[in-house]
């Protein structure tokens, strides 16, 4: 299936790349975590683009959109999915992030609530009552300021279960630490920083919200998911990266949101 591939400015005028397939409403609008790109949604783009319209997008820094920006901020990560659903003038629309595009797609919410009918959290959300002080982010992040590459390898082992494809770990490693630094960085201290942030947009969002979270690799506070509103579904044998690693699951986990939001509607 080929994509219709586009560029949009951002609001900062970082050019932000997204591909289209297929077509349908809810449109889905798929975000990548942090140091990843809108190929590791590949497992789930045939299945929805049949019935769905389907949007895949590059946040500013990462894959084939610009990296030009000074400032890596969850704002403005949000802003980057609301060029493009402008620009693509999508109505009716589901919003799905993984890891650090679970934080995205609520400033994306946030910024547009009228369209937004559901948003699905990919392996986030994990813990919604946190107030990380400047120094406990600070310490997280050193390690990655001395050496990011060692620490960013280190990071990214630590997501994978000890029965993970190793294929997939190392080809997901090996792009994961390509990040160029500063994009690195920049997008780790934002989404380390930002529990505050992510409390207030969940308490402003009136739409439904559900998590598709690893069973395994990182407990959910059940009790602070409650309070924000916030269903949780796990699935087991899975590390971090759930839609890769179990596709057929997933996807069925997926569905079923989608036509619980859609239906709710």
């Amino acid at each position: 299936m080929s994509p219709l591939g586009r560029m949009v400015s951002s609001s900062d005028g970082t050019p932000i790349h997204y591909d289209v397939y297929g077509s349908g409403a809810p449109a889905l609008v798929f975000v990548h975590g942090w140091c990843c790109n809108r190929s590791y949604w590949d497992r789930q783009v045939q299945p929805f683009a049949q019935r769905h319209t389907v949007v895949v997008l590059d946040l500013a820094g990462h894959g084939a959109s610009g990296r030009d920006r000074t400032t890596y901020s969850l704002p403005l990560f949000g802003q980057d999915v609301v060029a493009v659903v402008e620009h693509l003038d999508l109505s009716h629309i589901v919003l799905i992030g993984h890891s650090m595009g679970g934080p995205v797609i609520v400033e994306a919410a946030r910024r547009m609530p009228t369209r937004v009918v559901g948003l699905v959290g990919v392996d986030t959300w994990h813990d919604l009552s946190l107030q990380r002080t400047p120094a406990q982010v600070e310490e997280r992040l050193t390690p990655f300021r001395a050496h990011f590459v060692e620490a960013a390898q280190q990071f990214v082992r630590t997501m994978f279960l000890p029965s993970s494809d190793p294929v997939l770990l190392e080809s997901v490693l090996a792009g994961m630490t390509a990040a160029p630094p500063h994009v690195g960085l920049g997008a780790l201290e934002a989404v380390t920083g930002s529990d505050q942030l992510q409390q207030e947009g969940f308490r402003a969002l009136a739409a439904p919200r559900l998590a598709i979270n690893a069973a395994g690799w990182r407990q959910t506070n059940r009790a602070a998911a409650q309070e924000f509103g916030l269903e949780v579904h796990c699935m087991a044998g899975v590390g971090h990266f759930v839609m890769m690693e179990d596709a057929p699951t997933f996807n069925r986990l997926l569905d079923e949101a989608i036509h619980r939001f859609t239906g709710a509607r």
